[in-house]
């Protein structure tokens, strides 16, 4: 709310304020020693106020079997919320009703407030509710401050009514308008009458229940934004869009089906015309829902048409943002020349392996491959040749990784395949069989030459025998596994063992079946190469 607004508000010297018999109420039932008698005495000095009570409990609103005879009485069988909701109701709306100027349609107003008011009481009723009593009394006072706009603002804010066609699109209209809406106006007055948070906040919110924490709060401040979309279905000259509403907040509030719903608004309906008449407000002939729902049936279908065509513009567009992050999570990890992942994806997936593999004991291999002699394919032949025999190595990698391995990218013409829960010796086998398929097969190039290809591959793994602490150390010692078959004459497979009773301390090169061995060398100094045998 602007300042100038509040401040007009404010100053505003014939704001609605409390009848003096609601303010005793009031005062009185916030007591911790409620006194029903002193209450009763209170409401009987106003015959008419005590009259229409009495006439009111005793009515089919409250459908109490047994006759009630005296306030004290309806004190104990409805009990002192009920009263005091009907003393508020009352004597509120006997007061407000008498000041009128041209700003709005009064009566419109409060055709809409009873209507809303019983539908609250009826819906509360139906979800089972414990506070139905508030429902109708918030809901009665929910659009409060269009009267204060009204006493405040007097014709200007007959001017926003004409631009809003309906009480769904007020709000919108007030906001730019006048800097603020009737529902912020309305809880700034409700405070003001000094009536409980129960009250104020679902009339500050009706329109927002969002923003309301506290759930019981919200779950009330709900009830009473449907209780006014329910008295729009009545009050609405083309109620099509009420009804969707109403019957979506049904559906996704309390899991009513459109048949219950509809037996509801057919309720409150008829109870509206016996309520309204016991508050002696004017609505007219309603008309009766089912009249309603025929001449907005058509419409109805068009909402449905709408709402199934937005609901599948909405999964469409799901779908979209889903396979946009498909392709942004793919591009994040990929390599993009050859598809494998990159070096960020087998850093982290090699992290994630050798924690769960000295948290479980079970082993883990990994391999790293480079290509002999690359730099001179790249010279002799180009580099769009160069990059057709990385994307054939990543192939035969992808092809041999399993379903629980990753082959990655590690730079340039470098390869690592990570193998969870593989042995040593399975390891080797593995690797031995990628370098043959590598080397027996030259790489045919679309209209280019075949080259022959051959690839240098170490391999590390954790075990019983090797217990590395860290990442960097195990593939350090991959990196010198392939650095001694690079000097073993290339075209080879080496796998890094450690020497006999050290786990962690000292470490060997062998090979894979059928090749020499090497001398070994310590984990402690990793860039000490191992020696060729």
């Amino acid at each position: 709310m602007t300042d100038e607004l509040l401040q007009r508000v404010r100053q505003c010297t014939n704001l609605p304020s409390l009848p003096a018999v609601a303010l005793q109420i009031l005062s009185l039932t916030q007591r911790a020693d409620v006194d029903i008698a002193g209450i009763a005495k209170i409401i009987s000095k106003d015959p008419a106020l005590a009259g229409r009570i009495l006439r009111t409990v005793n009515s089919s609103f409250y459908g109490r079997p047994q006759h009630v005879g005296t306030i004290s009485q309806a004190l104990v069988i409805l009990g002192l919320q009920s009263v005091k909701t009907l003393v508020l109701g009352f004597s509120l709306v006997t007061n407000l009703a008498k000041h009128k100027t041209s700003g709005f349609r009064h009566l419109v107003y409060w055709k809409r407030s009873i209507f809303a008011a019983t539908a609250a009481r009826t819906v509360a009723a139906r979800v089972n509710l414990v506070q139905q009593e508030e429902a109708f009394l918030a809901a009665l006072l929910a659009d409060i401050g269009m009267l204060v706009f009204d006493r405040v603002l007097g014709d200007r804010y007959g001017e926003v009514h004409t631009v809003a066609r309906t009480h769904a699109e007020l709000s919108a209209a007030e906001l730019p308008m006048l800097g603020a809406d009737h529902a912020e106006v309305g809880g700034l007055l409700a405070e003001d009458w000094r009536l409980p948070p129960i009250l104020t906040v679902p009339i500050a919110n009706h329109h927002t229940p969002e923003r309301v924490m506290d759930p019981h709060l919200r779950r009330l401040t709900e009830l009473v934004r449907i209780g006014g979309r329910c008295a729009d279905v009545f009050v609405d000259e083309f109620p099509a869009a009420a009804i969707g509403d109403v019957r979506k907040w049904c559906r996704t509030l309390y899991d009513l089906p459109e048949t219950q719903c509809d037996l509801l608004l057919d309720e409150i309906g008829k109870r509206t015309r016996e309520v309204a008449g016991l508050f002696e407000i004017q609505i007219g002939t309603p008309t009766q829902y089912e009249a309603i729902l025929k001449r907005a049936n058509e419409a109805l279908v068009e909402l449905t048409l709408q709402t199934q065509q937005q609901t599948v513009a909405l999964q469409q567009q799901t779908v979209a943002l889903q396979e946009q992050n498909v392709r942004l999570q793919r591009q994040a990890t990929t390599d993009g020349l050859t598809g494998l992942a990159n070096r960020a994806q087998l850093d982290a997936f090699l992290a994630e392996q050798f924690a769960a593999a000295r948290a479980s004991g079970r082993p883990l291999a990994v391999l790293m491959l480079d290509l002999d002699r690359f730099k001179a394919i790249n010279d002799r032949y180009g580099h769009p040749v160069g990059d057709t025999v990385l994307r054939y190595v990543a192939r035969l990698l992808r092809t041999a990784a399993r379903a629980q391995d990753l082959a990655a990218r590690y730079g340039g013409e470098e390869f690592a395949l990570v193998l969870p829960g593989t042995t040593r010796a399975t390891a080797a086998a593995i690797a031995e069989t990628i370098r043959r398929a590598i080397a027996t097969k030259p790489v045919h190039t679309d209209g280019g030459p075949s080259v022959a290809v051959t690839a240098s591959i170490g391999v590390a793994a954790m075990d019983a025998d090797a217990r590395f602490m860290l990442v960097p150390q195990f593939v350090k010692a991959a990196d010198l596994a392939v650095y001694n078959a690079k000097h073993s004459g290339r075209n080879c497979v080496r796998v890094f063992t450690p020497p006999p009773r050290q786990t962690t301390a000292a470490s060997a090169v062998t090979t894979a079946p059928g090749a020499t061995s090497a001398a070994p060398t310590s984990p402690a100094a990793p860039s000490a190469p191992a020696s060729a045998a």
